[in-house]
């Protein structure tokens, strides 16, 4: 019987937060647990846009490495963060209740024209083309770092207003006074999701992290990651992927941005909730509305073609 483990996260505030939640969970079937604390290189680097790594798993390798070493039981993430192709070995049993998906714009003023020339922070190659493709007048900069560091950077530089992601702000008790939630705007897949990672091979312990997982948040994160993983996509493709499950449907919203931002095509359906190819179909009436001709040239852009 498992009474203890090593859970392996971040070292940023927002990680803590999300490992300590885990911690408690697991301390209401008695299992106790000690936090490991491991830097990644997404965080150690905190100048390059993420789009620019050119790699997947900047926040997730240094974790994966220690859970196979065995230097920690399980990992904890922000599930949007974890490649779609996971290391050898690895593999996800439990997500928690998904929260707030959206992102949220915080202003440095409460009025602003969006139709002046504004400028607009953040890292994230989705929302920068998703928000050109609303406001092609608008500049985006790139913001790195953790939750309270772009806080920060936000004051402190000339800007109009950073976007963040809604449930991380919440998780941290951050209540701008300036904000909007970008209802508009498609989430990233698996946005606002917690997930556990662990080692296939520890039989007992995904027994354990199974029975503690949200069903309907992990059906609905794991049909938007098979829809990203047919896009061949990652934080660096502007590909956004939301499914959420309302009365008896599930309903499915996609969307693809061209770099410039200048043409998007969006994609949306409902589908049975326990249809297990909905990401297929959603994939292929993206493809057939001009998604298609976007994705290759993103591809060309990237060397894949």
């Amino acid at each position: 019987m498992i009474t203890n483990l090593k859970i392996g996260t971040r070292n940023s505030d927002l990680a803590i937060w999300q490992a300590n939640f885990a911690k408690k969970k697991l301390q209401n079937l008695g299992i106790h647990s000690k936090l490991v604390k491991i830097k990644s290189e997404g965080d150690i680097n905190q100048i390059t846009p993420l789009y620019d790594f050119g790699i997947s798993g900047v926040f997730t390798k240094s974790l994966d490495q220690a859970l196979l070493n065995n230097k920690i039981d399980i990992a904890i993430h922000s599930l949007k963060d974890v490649p779609i192709n996971m290391a050898k070995g690895l593999e996800i049993n439990c997500v928690f209740e998904r929260a707030n998906p959206f992102d949220i714009l915080v202003l440095k003023k409460r009025k602003l024209d969006f139709n002046s020339p504004l400028t607009i922070a953040t890292s994230s190659i989705r929302r920068k083309t998703q928000w050109l493709n609303k406001f092609p007048n608008h500049k985006i900069v790139s913001l790195r770092g953790n939750i309270c560091t772009r806080m920060k950077k936000l004051k402190n530089n000339n800007w109009d207003g950073a976007i963040f992601a809604k449930a991380g702000l919440d998780r941290l008790s951050i209540d701008p006074k300036n904000k909007k939630t970008l209802y508009w705007m498609i989430p990233s897949a698996a946005q606002g999701t917690i997930a556990i990672v662990s080692k296939k091979d520890s039989l007992e312990l995904n027994k354990i992290l199974k029975s503690i997982s949200c069903q309907d948040t992990f059906h609905c994160v794991d049909q938007e990651r098979k829809f990203l993983k047919l896009m061949d996509g990652g934080c660096s493709m502007p590909i956004s992927s939301f499914a959420h499950i309302k009365g008896n449907k599930l309903n499915f919203k996609v969307g693809l941005t061209c770099l410039s931002g200048k043409d998007s095509i969006t994609a949306n359906d409902h589908y049975e909730t326990n249809d297990s190819n909905a990401y297929k179909k959603i994939y292929n009436l993206l493809m057939s509305k001009g998604g298609a001709e976007i994705l290759y040239k993103l591809k060309k852009s990237n060397g894949k073609n």
